[in-house]
């Protein structure tokens, strides 16, 4: 059966949050009710299944996964319940569900927000009564299936907006537990990027192991990482194989950023890709303990070696963010020459 998950693959991490939230999985994994997993996109909801599917007294048993979003609800129902030949056009044959595929199990199901009313009703039936009945047929199934849900979305809401049955919502929330997003996981970020490099060497067949300058580590720690854990994972892979096995000093955040965009459609700021820009800010000085000449040397010393370590020293693009011509640009630079802080 599709999306039956055998073999568990290991969350990695080592910061306080990550190391709370793995405990946390632990003390409910034994506990045989149903958990919901809240977290942002990228974040490892289905990793942290996983992980309390194999801790639990089910662990021997299968683990099927199903994505609600995937499917319209009609498709949904035959997925979950299964169906009898001839129950629609095209039920050739019958057709075991998932939580038949389930039984004795755990059954994951993501985007749990998504899920129709129409099979919302039938979902809590089998949660109360353990019994459902296949599209098509009469006949009562007995299943016995831990469910463990996951999604990013405000399901109390989602409960008060008439969108997700609350008699079901309080079924499924014997605990909830929130997925730490990557920017609250500060320590894991270069943990996870060394390890990911790792295994993208090694599919590469390259026989050293890569390494990052320390302008590529800053951009990478600094970042605040919306995909979570699946966009470090790309953005890490694409920069190694670019690399071609050099010191990693240029990070690309945003693939889909033109080459080829127009500067003069641009403002300066927009010139620079915004995780980029969100680095580069104006420096906050106390003019009560500077004179107004130090402290404009200060600014534009400080907005210079921002401006050049965010663009990884592409002076074109420093001068652009910054609003100068690049002559302008230059007479700055040389003005603060010994000042500002050289790397690679």
């Amino acid at each position: 059966m599709e999306d039956v998950l055998e073999t568990p693959r290991e969350a990695l991490g080592q910061s306080d949050a990550f190391v709370t939230f793995q405990e946390q999985l632990s003390l409910v994994a034994g506990v045989d009710r149903p958990v919901l997993l809240v977290g942002e996109r990228g974040s490892g909801k289905e990793l942290a299944a996983a992980r309390l599917h194999y801790l639990s007294r089910r662990w021997e048993a299968p683990m099927v996964a199903l994505n609600c979003a995937t499917l319209a609800s009609t498709l949904l129902e035959s997925e979950l319940f299964g169906h009898e030949a001839g129950a629609f056009t095209g039920a050739r044959s019958r057709r075991q569900g998932r939580f038949e595929a389930a039984d004795g199990g755990t059954l994951f199901l993501d985007e749990i927000g998504l899920i129709p009313i129409e099979v919302q009703e039938k979902i809590l039936r089998v949660v109360e009564y353990r019994v459902f009945e296949r599209v098509g047929s009469s006949s009562p199934i007995s299943v016995d299936v831990r469910i463990i849900g996951a999604t990013n979305a405000d399901l109390p809401r989602l409960a008060e907006e008439g969108k997700l049955k609350r008699d079901l919502l309080d079924r499924l929330s014997f605990e909830v537990l929130f997925v730490p997003p990557l920017r609250e996981r500060k320590e894991d970020i270069m943990f996870l990027t060394r390890h990911f490099a790792g295994r993208m060497a090694l599919e590469l067949g390259q026989e050293s192991l890569p390494e990052f300058s320390d302008e590529a580590i800053e951009l990478l720690e600094a970042y605040s990482w919306p995909g979570n854990i699946r966009e470090l994972k790309n953005v890490v892979e694409r920069a190694l194989y670019k690399s071609q096995g050099k010191l990693i000093k240029s990070i690309k955040f945003d693939p889909f950023r033109s080459p080829y965009e127009g500067i003069s459609r641009k403002s300066p700021a927009e010139s620079v890709t915004s995780e980029v820009a969100e680095t580069v800010q104006p420096p906050l000085l106390d003019f009560r303990e500077k004179s107004l000449p130090e402290t404009i040397h200060e600014i534009e010393r400080k907005s210079l070696e921002k401006s050049l370590h965010a663009t990884h020293y592409h002076q074109g693009k420093a001068a652009r963010f910054l609003g100068l011509s690049y002559h302008q640009f230059r007479a700055l630079y040389r003005k603060h020459k010994d000042l500002v802080r050289k790397t690679g």
